[in-house]
């Protein structure tokens, strides 16, 4: 029975890797969901700020964030550039990105 226990060792060592290996590539895709979100609640809240569409900037991030499953947390205009992180849960982590978005200096 020497050939079944470690079999049985092996087949265990490879499931830990595989759903360690999925967590993590899990969190990867969701960070990169969460930076394209950032990304767009940005650029929203720069063409409000430059008048290339009607409304309040941070108002337009949060509507753009909303449409993503996110929260904007931080929203800051200076100008014509938009700075804005938004947040979301990935299981009980919280994660974060932020975005800039404006004219070319």
């Amino acid at each position: 029975m020497p050939g079944t226990a470690l079999a049985v060792g092996v087949m265990a060592a490879v499931a830990a890797v595989t759903l360690g290996l999925g967590a993590v590539s899990a969190a990867s895709v969701y960070g990169q969901r969460l930076a394209g979100a950032a990304d767009a609640a940005a650029l929203a809240a720069a063409d409000a700020a430059s008048g290339a569409v009607t409304g309040v900037p941070c108002e337009r991030a949060d509507e753009v964030a909303a449409a993503s499953g996110v929260v904007v947390s931080v929203c800051d205009v200076d100008a014509l550039v938009a700075t804005v992180t938004v947040s979301g849960g990935f299981g009980v982590f919280t994660a974060t990105a932020r975005a800039r978005a404006g004219p070319a200096s």
